[in-house]
């Protein structure tokens, strides 16, 4: 994919600063938007989502746009070390030479790679994941949940390298755990116990060929549930498992998406409810 195209998806946000990395950051956090979230076309309405809820809450942020390299996890993952440290490098110098400080990431995968092994090459930031972010945005009242609902039954799949690589277990649930009218339930496997969807360590690159596809035997398990929703917190996640949905013929019954999605959705519709002149744009199917 072209480095230009990084920052395409601010076409559908207004107000989205790109920094060139050519001055000192003067912004209190950088979105790290990743691969997925610049190129993927699911994963572009998870960053719209997230820029519009930042925006809403008045958030300090900008991005790196055509700046932003891969942050070199699935190089490092599939073992060419070579192809990962000659990323993080680049990264790492254009972030220092800025003076970069704070970090979003949607991504846990860009979360654990920035937070747990870039200080490896002297990068050394404030990580913090999206959900952990939503979540404290809720809990300091930055965003108004008051009439924030979804009268849906909901299941969060738990992303590994959230989850078991950073103990992050509880943030997503809270996000979506102050959304009104929902039933939350679990999945058979979950937490510490919470099953892969099947990209992780470099294998969303890969085709599974013998047996069932892990994707397929995690979404059997999350469909299960009679959630109408499916809450992820990971691109690779959100493909995977939405893909698996799919795959079992139940597009059209359960709705697949990650957690900013789903708030975004909730907020817009309250404020649909408030008066249609705060309606913020809606994310295009």
């Amino acid at each position: 994919m072209s480095q230009s195209d990084r920052a395409a998806w601010t076409s559908k946000v207004d107000g989205v600063e790109i920094v060139d990395g050519s001055e000192d950051f003067d912004h209190e956090y950088l979105y790290w938007v990743g691969c997925a979230g610049s190129f993927d076309d699911k994963n572009q309405k998870v960053t719209q989502a997230m820029a519009k809820l930042m925006q809403r809450a008045g958030v300090d942020f900008a991005i790196l746009g055509p700046q932003e390299n891969c942050t070199g996890d699935s190089a490092r993952r599939s073992g060419n070390e070579y192809i990962f440290q000659m990323l993080a490098m680049q990264n790492i110098e254009l972030m220092n030479g800025m003076g970069v400080r704070k970090i979003i990431t949607q991504c846990p995968h860009c979360f654990n790679t920035l937070l747990n092994e870039y200080p490896q090459l002297g990068g050394r930031y404030e990580v913090v994941h999206h959900s952990q972010f939503l979540e404290w945005l809720i809990a300091n009242g930055k965003l108004d949940m008051s009439d924030a609902r979804l009268e849906e039954r909901v299941v969060y799949h738990d992303s590994c390298y959230l989850g078991r690589h950073n103990d992050v277990y509880m943030a997503p649930r809270n996000v979506i755990g102050n959304l009104g009218g929902i039933d939350i339930v679990e999945a058979s496997a979950n937490g510490t116990k919470g099953m892969c969807c099947g990209a992780g360590g470099a294998r969303m690159w890969m085709e599974e060929t013998i047996g069932t596809k892990v994707n397929d035997a995690r979404s059997e398990q999350l469909v299960a549930t009679g959630a109408e929703r499916v809450a992820t917190a990971c691109p690779f996640c959100y493909i995977m498992i939405d893909d698996g949905v799919k795959g079992l013929g139940k597009g059209d019954d359960v709705q697949v998406a990650d957690i900013a999605m789903h708030l975004l959705e909730a907020l817009e519709a309250s404020d649909a409810r408030g008066g249609a002149g705060n309606v913020l744009e809606t994310l295009e199917d």
